[in-house]
Formats: structure tokens, sequence, C-alpha cells
């Protein structure tokens, strides 16, 4: 999967959630992504560790481990099972599509919209969240690349953006 490869890096945001039916900002904070691949070439696997940082001092670590099988990265950890794919048909080839449920909430389930800029140095991302068959919160993060070198990166600070 070229884009997914593209995405490799540490990234900074912002992540923003709302509720569907107000539009109200219910949540947010910034975030560093450390997206990477691993591994022998034609036999990479893909992990992305996400750093949550609340302007309270509140913050999360996630890992996401995954694999690449049928054209598709695959996720199933303890937090989330799902897929992410390149959209097709997408002519410049600048959006990813994925689909998740939590373990924990298997009634709830969210499509993500990846959108990267020409030089993948800036990307939005949206996420659609439905229970019950209904959108019930949507989560937008904006992202810039800080850089490819993620193996390098060793600032454990909250982003400044």
């Amino acid at each position: 999967m070229p884009l997914l490869a593209s995405n490799e890096g540490v990234w900074e945001g912002w992540y923003r959630y709302y509720d569907a039916k107000t539009g109200a900002l219910t949540d947010e904070h910034r975030s560093r992504l450390f997206c990477r691949l691993t591994g022998e070439p034609g036999h990479e696997e893909y992990t992305q560790t996400n750093h949550y940082f609340w302007d309270d001092g509140r913050v999360d670590v996630r890992e996401f481990p995954a694999w690449y099988e049928n054209g598709r990265i695959w996720w199933d950890n303890d937090l989330i099972k799902g897929w992410a794919a390149a959209m097709q048909p997408d002519d410049r080839n600048r959006s990813t599509c994925l689909n998740w449920t939590r373990h924990d909430e298997p009634d709830i389930y969210l499509y993500e919209m990846i959108q990267v800029n020409e030089d993948r140095t800036k990307r939005a991302r949206t996420w659609q969240w439905f229970r019950d068959g209904e959108c019930y919160q949507r989560t937008l993060i904006d992202e810039r690349l800080v850089t490819r070198d993620w193996a390098s990166f060793t600032d454990t600070s909250a982003p400044k953006i």
C-alpha cells in the first residue's frame, strides 16, 4: 500500500470531537503519532503509536500494530478491530478509508477518511461514529508531518501547535 507507506513518520496535530446533532465541541486534544514500517522489505509490518495530550495534563498512549493482507491493512488488538485501504478510484492517490469497531463497544462502528496533500506533509482526517444506525459523533483531525525519521525523534513533551 504505497499511500500508507508515504505516511511513515511523526505527525502532530489536533483531535476535535463534535456532537453530530448539535455540532457542539465535546472534546479536543493535541496528538503526536508515530507511523512506522518495520521488518524485511516485502514483509514489513505497520505499527502506529498515538500520544494524546490534553490541556489539563492528561496523557494517553495507544499502540496499534497491524498487518497487510489482500490489499488492506488490518488491525485486531485489545482496543479495535478493523481495516484501512486506499480509496478507489482516487487518481491522485491521496485518500484512505478505514473502518473499525471497538472491542468494548461492539454496537459502535466508525468510518475514517484520510486525505493528504500532494507532498504528503499535511493531512486531514474525519471520523464518523455510528451507534444503532445513526451518526452520533464526528471527529476532525488536522495534522502536519514533523519528520519522516521516527526512529530518531525523542521529544516527549506535548506538541506546541
